[in-house]
C-alpha cells in the first residue's frame, strides 16, 4: 500500500483529470463510484475480466476492499481523497481500465433495437442507457454529439448499466447516413399503435440536437395529452418499453 499526503504527487495530478473525457482518454482509465456500485463490481467475475482494476484508493475513514493488489492501493489524506470524489460517494474509488469502444457501421443492418444517441447531457446519457439495459436494446450508437459514457456523472446516473451495456461509437450526426431509422417526435405515427420491428434503429434526441433536421426520418409520437413535450430520457423509456412488450407477444 502507498500513502500519497501530497497534491504535487504525479499520480494524484493525473487521477484529478480523470472527470472529463479528455482525461479519461488519454489515461485510458476511469472511476467507478459508489458503495454499491462497486460491490456489485466485487461479485461481478464477468465485469472484472472486461474492465480490470489498475487501483483502489481509500482514506483514513475507510478500508481497503482488497480488489487491487497491494501495491496498487492507495491511501489518500482526506483532503485529496475529497478533490478526487467527483460525485460525494464517501466510499472507496476504483480507477478501471477503460474499454475500446467499437466503431458503428450504420450501413449494416441493425440486430434487434440499436437506440442511436446523441445525447449530450451526461445525466441524460447515463439514464437512457440505464433504461436501454433495462428493456433489452441490444446496443446504445453514441454519435460523436454524445458525452462520453466513462465520465463519473454518466456513469452515476446510468447507476452501472454503462459496464453492461454494449456500447458502440458513430459519427456525425447530421453526415451519417442512418439507413431506416425511427425517431421520436411530437409527430408521426403514434406509438401505442405502431408494431414494432424486431430489428430497428431508434434515435433518441434533446432540444437543439438536430434531430428535427434530419431527413428520411420515419417518426413516432407519444400521445402527451396537454403536456408539449417529453424530457429525453423519460421519451425514450417509454419507447423501449413499448418495444419490448410488444416484441415479447
Amino acid at each position: 500500500m502507498t500513502e500519497i499526503t501530497s497534491a504535487s504527487n504525479e499520480l494524484f495530478k493525473n487521477w484529478k483529470n480523470l472527470d472529463t473525457a479528455k482525461g479519461i482518454r488519454k489515461a485510458g482509465e476511469f472511476f467507478l463510484m459508489g458503495e454499491k456500485l462497486i460491490r456489485e463490481f466485487s461479485e461481478n467475475k464477468e465485469l472484472q475480466q472486461k474492465f480490470p482494476v489498475k487501483a483502489e484508493l481509500f482514506n483514513e475513514d475507510l478500508r481497503p476492499l482488497k480488489l487491487a493488489s497491494d501495491r496498487s492501493t492507495f491511501k489518500l489524506a482526506k483532503g485529496l481523497f475529497k478533490e478526487l470524489d467527483f460525485v460525494g460517494t464517501h466510499f472507496n474509488l476504483l480507477l478501471l481500465t477503460l474499454p475500446e469502444i467499437p466503431s458503428y457501421d450504420p450501413a449494416t443492418q441493425p440486430q434487434g433495437l440499436e437506440l442511436v444517441c446523441p445525447l449530450g447531457d451526461p445525466g441524460n446519457l447515463g439514464a437512457v442507457i440505464r433504461s436501454a439495459l433495462a428493456f433489452n436494446a441490444s446496443r446504445v450508437v453514441l454519435t460523436e454529439e454524445a458525452a462520453f459514457p466513462f465520465t463519473p456523472k454518466v456513469v452515476k446516473a446510468s447507476a452501472g448499466a454503462v459496464l453492461q451495456m454494449p456500447l458502440a461509437r458513430g459519427g456525425n450526426l447530421q453526415s451519417e447516413n442512418y439507413a431506416d431509422i425511427y425517431a421520436l417526435d411530437m409527430v408521426g405515427s403514434d406509438i401505442e399503435d405502431f408494431k414494432w420491428p424486431k430489428n430497428m434503429r431508434l434515435l433518441v434526441g434533446e432540444e437543439g440536437s438536430g434531430v428535427k433536421d434530419m431527413k428520411g426520418l420515419m417518426k413516432l409520437k407519444i400521445n402527451t395529452g396537454s403536456v408539449e413535450s417529453l424530457n429525453a430520457t423519460v421519451a425514450a423509456s417509454i419507447a423501449l418499453y413499448s418495444f419490448r412488450n410488444y416484441t415479447r407477444k
